[in-house]
């Protein structure tokens, strides 16, 4: 069952639930489905890999929107970001925790062979492609750099 039908059987789910907030977050993953498909000029499917990019990037939106209104004192917009948030969350990967991206992105750093700062760039671009979905970008940088500043790897 490919993204976009679970989506579809999930939002007449929400509809019969009557759940509000669910459903807004499942036909947004649909809206953004449906756009990327008809980009590539047609009814093609999209890729596993586009899929999980678009789960990303609509988690990282809630994540960041929530944030804001933290900031803001808006706890009532908050809590319904983070409500979609933990919708999307369900789509993702299952998210590494920080000793095992750190293992993780060690072996990255033996496998190109980095020995220092000046080498984030291609730690960065190996595990952004190989972590991508179950860590954030922020995440990933953060510890890539922690490990790259310790010589001791």
């Amino acid at each position: 069952m490919t993204l976009k039908e679970r989506i579809d059987a999930d939002i007449k789910q929400a509809m019969l639930a009557k759940d509000k907030t669910r459903l807004q977050a499942l036909r947004s993953i649909k809206s953004q489905i449906l756009l990327a498909e008809t980009e590539k000029g047609g009814t093609e499917s999209i890729s596993s890999e586009t899929e999980l990019k678009l789960l990303t990037k609509s988690a990282k939106q809630r994540r960041e929107s929530a944030e804001l209104y933290a900031k803001q004192g808006r706890t009532d917009l908050e809590e319904i970001e983070l409500a979609e948030l933990a919708v999307i969350e369900q789509y993702m990967p299952q998210q590494l925790d920080e000793g095992d991206l750190r293992v993780r992105l060690l072996e990255i750093i033996q496998r190109v062979g980095a020995t220092g700062p000046s080498d984030i760039g291609r730690v960065m671009g190996v595990a952004s492609k190989e972590l991508a979905g179950q860590a954030d970008g922020r995440a990933i940088s953060s510890a890539a750099g922690d490990l790259l500043n310790n010589t001791d790897f």
